[in-house]
C-alpha cells in the first residue's frame, strides 16, 4: 500500500485528460503520455472559477475516500452511521468500492442532471492529508483517477496550481481539473474517483480526504440564474475566517438560490464553526438538518431534499465535507452582491470550493 503511486496508475489508465484537458485516448497503458505534477502553492486565495447567467442550475456528487476500520474499532459503525467520532478516534483505512486490484482507494457518488439538461462546465476537486501514520510523497497530488457511468478509468491531471501546505501536524493539499467534456459525455449517473493520494494510518491530526465533482447545467425549463464557482485554498483555524465577495449577481428581494462549500478536517461536535451570507447589512447563517448553525464543518455530505446516491454513503465522512444549503430568506433585500464567510473557531479546517446559483432579477 505504501509504493510509489506511479505504477498504479499505469496499470489501471486507459486514457488520459491531460493538463489541458484534452483526451489522449488509449487502450494501451504505454501509450499515455507523461505529464510534470502542476505546481504547487502553499496558500491559494478564493479566486473566481466559473461564471454564466443562464436557465439552469448547479449540481454536484461527492464522496469521502477514506474512513475508520471496523475491524479496529467497534465503535467505528456507529460513527460512520452518523455518531460523534472524530478522524483522529480512529485507526483510518481506504475506502475502495471498485474490485479493481490495481486501486487502493475508490468511491462513488451521482450527478442527478434534471432532464434535458445540458452541461455548461464541470470540474472535480480532490484532496487530503499526506501525513498520518504514513508520510504519501506529494509527487501524485495532482493525479487521480476517474470513470463516468458505465466507462473506464481515465488518468486525471490538474490543470492549475495544487494547494499543498504542511500545517497543525497536517500535510494538506487541494488539487482540480476541467472534466466538462467528460461530464457532458458521461451524462447522469454514478462517477467514480480513485487513487486520491492521501495517507492512512493513525494519528492525533487524523486521517482525511475526499472528492467533489461540480457541475453546471443549462436547462430552459428552469429559472434565470446567476452561476458562479469559487475555489481556493485556505486554512481555517483559531477563529480565522474567509471571506469570498461575489459581485454583479443582481438578483431581487427574497430571491431563491442555493450555496455549496466543500472544506476538509471539519470534526463533528467540535463547535465554533459557520457558514454565513450577508446582504445588505443583515449576515444570515446557512444551516440544515445535517448542519448545526455552529458546526457546519463537521463530517457531513448533504444537499436540499433527498440526498443523491453515494457508495458508501456514510453519514459521518470522518473529515470531508461537501454541504449543498437552500439559500431561504438570507436574500431579502434586492441587490447585486453578497458575501459569504467561513469561520472555523476551533477546528483545524481547509476552505476549499464554493458555488452558488442564485434566481437573477427579471
Amino acid at each position: 500500500m505504501r509504493h510509489s503511486l506511479g505504477p498504479l496508475f499505469r496499470r489501471a489508465t486507459v486514457g488520459v485528460l491531460a493538463l489541458a484537458a484534452v483526451w489522449a485516448a488509449s487502450s494501451s497503458p504505454a501509450a499515455a503520455p507523461a505529464a510534470a505534477p502542476a505546481p504547487e502553492a502553499e496558500s491559494l486565495s478564493f479566486t473566481e472559477r466559473y461564471r454564466a447567467l443562464q436557465h439552469g442550475g448547479i449540481v454536484r456528487a461527492a464522496n469521502a475516500s477514506i474512513t475508520c476500520r471496523t475491524a479496529q474499532s467497534p465503535s467505528c459503525p456507529d460513527a460512520q452511521a452518523g455518531g460523534s467520532g472524530v478522524n483522529g478516534d480512529f485507526d483510518m483505512y481506504y475506502v475502495d468500492v471498485d474490485r479493481d486490484p490495481n486501486t487502493y482507494n475508490s468511491s462513488r457518488a451521482e450527478v442527478r442532471l434534471p432532464n434535458s439538461s445540458r452541461v455548461t462546465y464541470a470540474r472535480l476537486y480532490w484532496g487530503g492529508n499526506l501525513r498520518v501514520g504514513e508520510q504519501k510523497p506529494p509527487e501524485d497530488n495532482g493525479r487521480v483517477l476517474i470513470a463516468e457511468p458505465g466507462g473506464q478509468y481515465k488518468e486525471l491531471l490538474a490543470d492549475t496550481l495544487v494547494g499543498h501546505r504542511v500545517l497543525d501536524g497536517m500535510d494538506a493539499f487541494q488539487a482540480s481539473a476541467d472534466v466538462t467534456r467528460l461530464v457532458r459525455e458521461g451524462g447522469a449517473g454514478l462517477y467514480t474517483v480513485a487513487q486520491i493520494n492521501i495517507a492512512m494510518g493513525r494519528s492525533t491530526a487524523g486521517a482525511w480526504g475526499g472528492w467533489t465533482l461540480v457541475v453546471a447545467y443549462e436547462n430552459p425549463a428552469e429559472p434565470l440564474r446567476h452561476l458562479a464557482v469559487w475555489d481556493g485554498f485556505t486554512p481555517l483555524r483559531s477563529g480565522t475566517g474567509q471571506d469570498i465577495r461575489l459581485p454583479g449577481l443582481g438578483f431581487a428581494a427574497g430571491a431563491g438560490g442555493r450555496a455549496g462549500l466543500v472544506t476538509y478536517n471539519g470534526d463533528r461536535g467540535t463547535t465554533g464553526d459557520s457558514l454565513t451570507v450577508t446582504n445588505g447589512q443583515a449576515e444570515t447563517p446557512l444551516t440544515n438538518a445535517a448542519n448545526p448553525r455552529d458546526d457546519v464543518l463537521n463530517s457531513t455530505i448533504s444537499e436540499p431534499g433527498a440526498d443523491a446516491a453515494r457508495v458508501p454513503s456514510y453519514a459521518n465522512n470522518l473529515g470531508y465535507d461537501s454541504d449543498v444549503f437552500d439559500l431561504g430568506s438570507s436574500l431579502q433585500q434586492p441587490g447585486d452582491e453578497a458575501t459569504f464567510r467561513i469561520r472555523s473557531q476551533q477546528d483545524a479546517a481547509w476552505a476549499g470550493v464554493l458555488f452558488v446559483a442564485v434566481d437573477a432579477r427579471r
